[in-house]
């Protein structure tokens, strides 16, 4: 920013943001737009590019089947999966940082290979999680040719790992769902039994099934399986 005089002689103000950068690197206002775009997205580019999605839907499968719709709360949910996800993504990030984010802040490093090789971290990341018919669906439906895992476009790797996600977590749920089904049915078997028609099932099974995940310990046997069921090269 610096003053200029203008033709009439009256002082003028003129912003620039162009800056000086290497050849072949981009200018400092594609950059703070890059950065701004970017943050923007954050929320997006964590549910959906990162192990949020499986964390969040398996958490809430265990209250559900619980069948305590309030405790813990949605915000405790979101929360303990925001910081599961920042633990099991550690590695990735860490990676980002040593071979992307600090050779770039050194200036041994262009701003668009920086990006390219932080990309190329988390589309290894997305493809160790998805399955490969999921991948070759969405070849398909884009009518695109044979490719290489290192070829496929983001356009490509997001969806399948979203929708190999969405499988998983699905099929975690209905594993957690088994045990507290089968104390809803030895409940409500033994009320019909007793000819107490009348009374809820579930008012009675709620009980036994927090006893039964406190015994077995289940938000730990819970979070190690999900933690355990990414494969993080």
């Amino acid at each position: 920013m610096d003053a200029q005089t203008t033709g009439t002689g009256a002082p003028g103000l003129r912003i620039d943001v162009t800056g000086s950068n290497d050849e072949g690197d981009f200018g400092v206002a594609i950059q703070l737009v890059v950065a701004m775009t970017i943050l923007s997205l954050g929320p997006s580019v964590i549910m959906m590019m990162t192990c949020f999605t499986r964390m969040i839907i398996v958490l809430g499968f265990v209250r559900n089947a619980i069948g305590v719709n309030s405790a813990p709360s949605s915000q405790i949910i979101v929360g303990l999966a925001l910081f599961l996800t920042f633990f099991v993504m550690g590695p990735v990030w860490n990676k980002i940082y040593d071979d992307a984010v600090t050779p770039y802040m050194s200036a041994t490093m262009k701003s668009s290979d920086a990006l390219m090789v932080a990309t190329a971290h988390m589309k290894d990341f997305m493809m160790n999680q998805t399955r490969q018919q999921d991948v070759q669906f969405f070849l398909e439906i884009s009518k695109q040719g044979a490719m290489t895992r290192d070829q496929l476009p983001l356009s490509i790797v997001v969806p399948s790992f979203v929708l190999s996600e969405l499988r998983t977590a699905f099929q975690m749920g209905f594993l957690i769902f088994i045990p507290f089904i089968i104390v809803d049915f030895i409940v409500a078997s033994t009320l019909m039994s007793m000819g107490m028609m009348m009374m809820p099932p579930v008012v009675i099974s709620m009980p036994f099934k927090l006893l039964l995940f406190v015994l077995v310990d289940g938000w730990y046997l819970v979070i190690q399986s999900l933690v355990n069921s990414f494969n993080i090269a």
